[in-house]
């Protein structure tokens, strides 16, 4: 079976000359394999496109897609119009259980959630059909009770956004004014509490940071009286500790309710569901939805990139996790030492740095928790900003991309990496950066028109263009799923290795720190009061020391390696704890 999608956004027929339809051999043999639609945009015929491949590489716009699908799926759940992106399977929403969906972006996990809510009518890939047909295909299925109540409308859903930070832009006024609104279970003041917002209830909020807008979203749609919750990413912008705290009211909500999670953070979303439906296909094209499988099961499942189940490998490579041996510090040499030096700012708090190392050729984690100067020591390193006391010696180059980023320059994507890239070995930069950061389809968008997740990586790459001895990222993972992390990962590692420079990164994603980094800077104090900066220490002896600060252990997955939080009072969890020993242990199968 085969797919031909158009993407109608970047179809531009008037400014190709129609190449799709001059080279196509099919239409050079007299059929119409494709034709000009209504809209005046090609319209491709599934039927008769042999699948060559000539319309997609002739396209100068990337405009379209030739998908030879996978074997035994499912009738098409929906699918928007000819040439469209078409979505196979729903997720299952299950009252007393909080469902997880893990993919990348672009799948059609929104489709799925919009449809699960009653915002959109699934068609089977059928055009305009009515509830009946559509309950009749269901029957006997565990979704067809769910679907009748949708289609009567007696299912009512409650929805965390993605894009926290958009909310500024739809809601003036104070915290205090939109969480009103939203008290339908009379637990507002409970949630206000559990998640540390009591003193920016009275604040606007667009003067709120990321970490704030997320707790207030969640706050938001916790509150709501609902059948179905749809928690749509958690970790942007939350620390490890605010994550956790998140996720145990989640799992609370969920001992009556119905709770459907997309989380990227593999970390959390093993603490957080019950099940887990993997969500594969070609983003912007189609996407599968697979039947519900353990949590532990489906991460490793998918981290192996083989659906066992479905006999389908989702990648070609598995997503593996080495525990580093540390490096002989004499075998390395320096590129920068730092003395004790602090900032202190107007409104109270302190940062203070009793100096340290840092290698050349080596990634450094940064970790802490929010509010405690992470980013204020990468703006010092960057050079945005000077200490207070004390100063650095920077005699080197720094490339540096920060936490929040704004694009208010219509530039193609194209001209702006090139403008920061001309001494950088082209095939290199292709290879090393641009592919397996995705970049090549954006290159002709502007950057004021890009997404959360395209902007990121933009950035990382801009970042990486640069020609520096040290690079600094600000939380490259913010926006990017799971794939985008693996891969943005890879890249900076990698850059890092080939090239012999110096980068340091900080993140909350446990997954990403662990396969990215040498050693850690951990950053202790009392957030938005004061902070200290403590290392950089080995892997081990760093993590230990961050996880015992907010009272967490991590043990290894003995299959993948890949890092699992203990459930919090377990055996395990009083074991490690005792032992000191809160990074890693190894479980059993």
């Amino acid at each position: 079976m085969r797919l031909a999608v158009l993407d109608r956004d970047r179809c531009q027929p008037k400014m190709c000359g129609l190449q799709c339809i001059k080279f196509c051999p099919r239409v050079r043999t007299g059929d119409e394999t494709i034709v000009m639609g209504e809209d005046e945009k090609p319209v491709i015929s599934e039927e008769l496109c042999v699948g060559c491949g000539i319309c997609v590489n002739r396209c100068p716009f990337g405009s379209i897609m030739i998908i030879s699908l996978p074997e035994k799926l499912e009738e098409t759940t929906h699918r928007y119009g000819k040439n469209g992106f078409a979505l196979y399977g729903l997720p299952v929403p299950t009252v007393g259980k909080v469902t997880g969906i893990l993919g990348p972006n672009g799948i059609g996990k929104s489709t799925a959630i919009n449809i699960l809510s009653g915002t959109l009518k699934p068609n089977l890939g059928r055009g305009r059909i009515g509830w009946e047909e559509i309950l009749e295909y269901y029957a006997g299925t565990a979704l067809h009770d769910y679907l009748e109540g949708v289609s009567k409308g007696k299912v009512k859903t409650s929805q965390k956004p993605q894009y926290v930070d958009m909310i500024p832009r739809k809601f003036k006024g104070k915290v205090s004014q939109l969480l009103s609104r939203t008290d339908e279970r009379g637990v507002l003041k409970e949630l206000v509490s559990r998640l540390d917002i009591a003193d920016i209830t009275d604040r606007k909020i667009d003067e709120l940071s990321g970490g704030e807008l997320q707790r207030v979203a969640l706050a938001a749609c916790v509150a709501r009286e609902a059948d179905f919750y749809f928690i749509d990413e958690i970790s942007p912008y939350l620390d490890i500790y605010q994550r956790i705290k998140a996720a145990r009211i989640i799992r609370e909500l969920a001992e009556n309710k119905a709770v459907m999670v997309v989380e990227h953070d593999l970390a959390i979303l093993d603490l957080l569901a019950d099940v887990v439906h993997i969500a594969y296909g070609t983003p912007g094209g189609f996407g599968v939805i697979t039947h519900p499988k353990g949590v532990r099961i489906g991460i490793n499942e998918y981290l192996k990139g083989f659906l066992r189940e479905e006999n389908v490998r989702i990648r070609t490579e598995a997503i593996k996790f080495d525990i580093h041996a540390p490096q002989a510090a004499k075998d390395v040499p320096s590129l920068l030492k730092f003395e004790q030096f602090s900032k202190k700012y107007e409104e109270g708090f302190e940062l203070m740095a009793q100096g340290g190392e840092i290698r050349k050729g080596e990634v450094t984690g940064i970790v802490g928790p929010n509010g405690i100067g992470k980013s204020t020591f990468v703006k010092i390193l960057a050079g945005e900003i000077e200490p207070t006391s004390g100063k650095i010696d920077m005699d080197i180059k720094v490339s540096y991309k920060p936490q929040y980023i704004k694009a208010e320059d219509p530039v193609l994507v194209s001209d702006y990496l090139r403008s920061l890239s001309r001494e950088v070995d082209t095939s290199y930069y292709q290879t090393e950066i641009l592919r397996p950061l995705q970049l090549e389809r954006l290159m002709k968008q502007k950057l004021d028109d890009l997404s959360g997740g395209e902007l990121q990586r933009v950035a990382i790459a801009a970042c990486l263009s640069r020609t520096a001895d040290l690079y600094l990222l600000d939380e490259p993972s913010a926006h990017l799923d799971v794939e985008q992390r693996v891969l943005a990962t890879k890249v900076i590692r990698r850059f890092a290795e080939n090239n012999k420079v110096t980068a340091m990164v900080v993140d909350h994603d446990i997954y990403m720190i662990d396969m990215l980094s040498d050693r850690l800077l951990v950053f202790e104090g009392e957030p938005m009061k004061r902070g200290e900066v403590h290392g950089p220490f080995d892997m081990r002896q760093g993590m230990n020391r961050f996880l015992k600060g907010i009272g967490i252990t991590f043990r290894r997955d003995e299959e993948t390696k890949r890092p699992r939080v203990n459930k919090l009072g377990s055996q395990l969890d009083r074991t490690q704890k005792a032992e000191g020993e809160y990074y890693y242990s190894m479980e059993g199968s």
